[in-house]
């Protein structure tokens, strides 16, 4: 576990000259929003729970049914975040998600996907995205700390330059919009989720939920939603370009230097799978890589 320590240090002195000041790139302070204001429940909704004045929201999985929510509203471009607790203990097959994701056919979504694991192995990261309803674009950690021990800060920021994956305001990816790369360009709303996954999500699907450790039990917090509403304007999210919001702003059109170099280190330590890299299913290295 040297390099655990041995990150934790670099994060340290990286905070200290700059990398974080920006929380992550400037990111806004917004005040207190309870989950009523931003967000209702999708389905499960004997299985949802609403704690604090609605303060945090817990999602319960058993043998009967798993929980999900999403925003009111949709969404053109922005920062969206979620505070988040994941399951504990034997939860193999049992996913945990946070993720934008637009509606019908041929769909667009950006996800982070906690895959379950049993016998103390370590809980999966996983990001996707989807394009035009094309996804397969998985890159896979493990985290520097246990996600299922306390609330830790999970962020997508979305932008017309920019895809960036954080977390704890430190960027594990970045999907860049590239002449020539598919790049969403629907209007997206965010979800959260806890659902049955056990057909592929852990060892391949060949290890199943076990319900007698039911039930699993999602945390979530921070309701607060940074984004261009696009409810009632045209479908295309050119709407939300504009540079006169913060998050479209020169600032956020790439990483700075300080967060370049956690990026790749943190890449080098933690990521344990790449698509762009997995050649027996792509034998072209795929074009956004």
């Amino acid at each position: 576990m040297e390099y655990i320590r041995i990150f934790g240090v670099l994060v340290v002195a990286l905070w200290i000259i700059g990398v974080d000041a920006r929380v992550p790139g400037g990111i806004q302070a917004e005040k207190y929003v309870s989950f009523g204001q931003n967000y209702v429940v999708k389905w499960g909704q004997s299985h949802v729970s609403s704690l604090h004045s609605g303060q945090e929201v817990d999602l319960y999985m058993d043998q009967s049914s798993g929980a999900g929510f999403e925003s009111k509203d949709s969404y053109g471009s922005g920062l969206f975040e979620m505070r988040i607790k994941v399951p504990g203990g034997n939860t193999g097959g049992v996913v945990t998600a946070f993720y934008l994701t637009s509606k019908g056919g041929n769909h667009d979504e950006i996800d982070f996907e906690f895959l379950g694991n049993n016998n103390g192995r370590p809980v999966t990261l996983q990001t996707n995205l989807f394009v035009n309803g094309e996804g397969n674009r998985e890159e896979r950690f493990f985290l520097w700390f246990d996600p299922t021990k306390d609330f830790h800060t999970y962020r997508i920021l979305w932008n017309p330059y920019q895809i960036v994956y954080y977390v704890d305001n430190i960027p594990i990816r970045v999907y860049k919009n590239q002449n020539g790369v598919s790049y969403p360009s629907k209007p997206m709303q965010v979800e959260a989720s806890l659902w049955n996954g056990d057909a592929w999500a852990t060892d391949g699907g060949r290890t199943k939920i076990n319900y007698a450790y039911s039930p699993f039990i999602a945390h979530f917090q921070d309701f607060s939603l940074s984004g261009c509403n696009i409810d009632g304007r045209s479908n295309n999210v050119a709407a939300c370009e504009s540079s006169n919001y913060w998050w479209n702003a020169g600032n956020h059109q790439r990483l700075s230097r300080n967060e370049q170099i956690v990026y790749e280190h943190l890449r080098s330590k933690f990521m344990n799978y790449d698509y762009c890299t997995d050649r027996s299913r792509h034998s072209t290295r795929p074009r956004e890589c």
